[in-house]
């Protein structure tokens, strides 16, 4: 079955490069698995890192045991569904690639707040 974009159109990868994705390839996709709903794309901003990482998950340390890089300001990233939420309601939250972002985060996040977010071309 075809993974849906939160759209109702096919999910687009959002990240080769870092290699991002619950299942690290380069899709937001998620099941059962994914307790953290890794379903929002989204180009990451210094302010989100920031924030991230005062609520106790460090996104930009490296860490090889988990095929993990660490990320920097603009990379592309499937975010869990609920810290997206949480750094909104900050005022802190990242641009949105609506078109990368999977259907299932509408679950934890209005439409119009990821429109509101929407990553533009000029981004």
């Amino acid at each position: 079955m075809q993974a849906l974009n939160v759209l109702g159109a096919a999910l687009v990868p959002c990240s080769y490069d870092p290699l991002t994705g619950f299942y690290r390839d380069g899709c937001c996709k998620t099941d059962a698995h994914d307790a953290g709903s890794h379903v929002i794309c989204a180009k990451v901003t210094q302010e989100f890192l920031d924030f991230s990482l005062t609520v106790g998950n460090d996104l930009s340390t490296s860490r090889p045991a988990y095929r993990f890089s660490g990320l920097k300001a603009g990379d592309r990233w499937c975010l869990c569904a609920r810290r997206w939420h949480e750094a909104f309601q900050a005022g802190v939250a990242p641009p949105v690639v609506l078109e990368s972002t999977h259907e299932r985060a509408l679950d934890f996040v209005a439409l119009e707040h990821l429109q509101a977010y929407a990553l533009t071309k000029s981004m």
